[in-house]
């Protein structure tokens, strides 16, 4: 069980398009992997994070399943039902957990142990969180694209950040919506 976990994570972390296209990545205990990966990735978020600003282990765990819901929900919605590539009728699941396998390059932000790598260990992880996702989606879509892959998922993520900084405006009272007078 564990063999199997590790050899997920290494393929995602490197790259390798066949992770998705095998369906025994995608059995019973897929869903569990996936959701592990994700909740690793939100520790190793605050981990990171906490070499430069104070943050909760526990809640960067939650935020990584609410994300992991989004991102897939999106991709989903965006890559199957708004702009399908084939008559393909692609589970949710399916998509949920491969987007938890892409997230996996997030787990080397474990090693960003001091301030000086904090920084470049979150960019260089996101930027290559975002590459196992476009390959990813390539992959569980069937798309013949690579652009189309990219487009997909960044405009899932250009829905997230728009919603995110909403979202964190909002708390703050910020958005400059309708409070004249």
């Amino acid at each position: 069980m564990l063999a199997e976990f590790l050899n997920i994570v290494f393929r995602s972390l490197k790259l390798d398009k066949t992770l998705y296209k095998d369906n025994k990545y995608f059995g019973e205990a897929a869903i569990y992997f996936a959701g592990l990966i994700m909740i690793l990735d939100g520790v190793a978020g605050a981990v990171a994070a906490n070499t430069i600003v104070k943050t909760s282990i526990g809640m960067s765990g939650l935020t990584a399943i609410l994300t992991w819901f989004v991102w897939a929900t999106f991709i989903y919605v965006i890559g199957v039902k708004i702009f399908p590539d084939r008559d393909n009728k692609i589970p949710f699941k399916k998509i949920l957990i491969s987007v938890g396998y892409a997230h996996a390059p997030g787990l080397v932000r474990f090693f960003a142990v001091s301030p000086e790598f904090a920084i470049p260990v979150i960019f260089l992880t996101q930027f290559w969180i975002f590459a196992s996702l476009i390959i990813s989606t390539k992959q569980v879509l069937n798309l013949k694209s690579n652009f189309k892959s990219f487009g997909i998922v960044f405009l899932s993520f250009l829905i997230i950040a728009f919603l995110s900084v909403s979202f964190v405006m909002s708390k703050m009272n910020a958005l400059p919506v309708g409070n004249s007078i």
